[in-house]
């Protein structure tokens, strides 16, 4: 089934997931609606605060392409990611690398407004997965960029807190209006 969306001004989006402990069948029925909302919204992730659920759960769907290329990691020997996604990641942790890098980032609650946002260039991740078992892999190009922004929204961080201030102002009167739209 597929869900609304929550937009910037619902104060779900600031709240901080509470971890998932048992896999329950709603928890399954969730993972699978937020893949299936965030495929008819063309997004390659999507966090629970996205559609209204405050807890530590993420899906992602990264596509590997020639002009966002992403590499995933596991035990130091390379995934076949397409084996992996969609992904669904419960109570995700990551270890951010020192070495930075900046790329445009969207966001399906902030509809139409893209910025460019310095991020971590590789991560270490490490969450439980649907089926219970425990994964910790490395990940870099877009699939550790949708990691950083939908853990982010996990702990009740967004995309707009990245921006440099100077983009943020540029984009205030947009931001000021999909707030007024997004207030419940």
């Amino acid at each position: 089934m597929i869900l609304e969306i929550v937009k910037y001004g619902d104060s779900v989006l600031r709240q901080k997931g509470r971890p998932i402990g048992e896999i329950t069948a709603e928890i399954r029925e969730l993972a699978a609606d937020m893949i299936e909302t965030m495929r008819a919204a063309n997004g390659v992730g999507l966090a629970a605060q996205q559609v209204g659920v405050p807890l530590q759960l993420t899906v992602l769907e990264i596509e590997v392409t020639e002009e966002r290329p992403s590499t995933m990691t596991i035990d130091g020997k390379p995934a076949e990611l397409p084996e992996w996604m969609p992904m669904v990641l419960l109570n995700p942790i990551l270890d951010l690398s020192p070495e930075k890098t900046e790329a445009s980032e969207g966001c399906l609650s902030f509809p139409e407004i893209t910025a460019d946002i310095e991020r971590s260039a590789s991560v270490k991740a490490k969450a439980r997965l649907l089926d219970g078992r425990e994964i910790e892999f490395e990940a870099t190009g877009l699939l550790a960029r949708a990691l950083q922004h939908e853990t982010d929204h996990l702990n009740g961080i967004l995309f707009i807190d990245r921006m440099k201030s100077a983009t943020r102002t540029l984009l205030a009167g947009k931001l000021k209006r999909l707030q007024r739209e997004g207030t419940v």
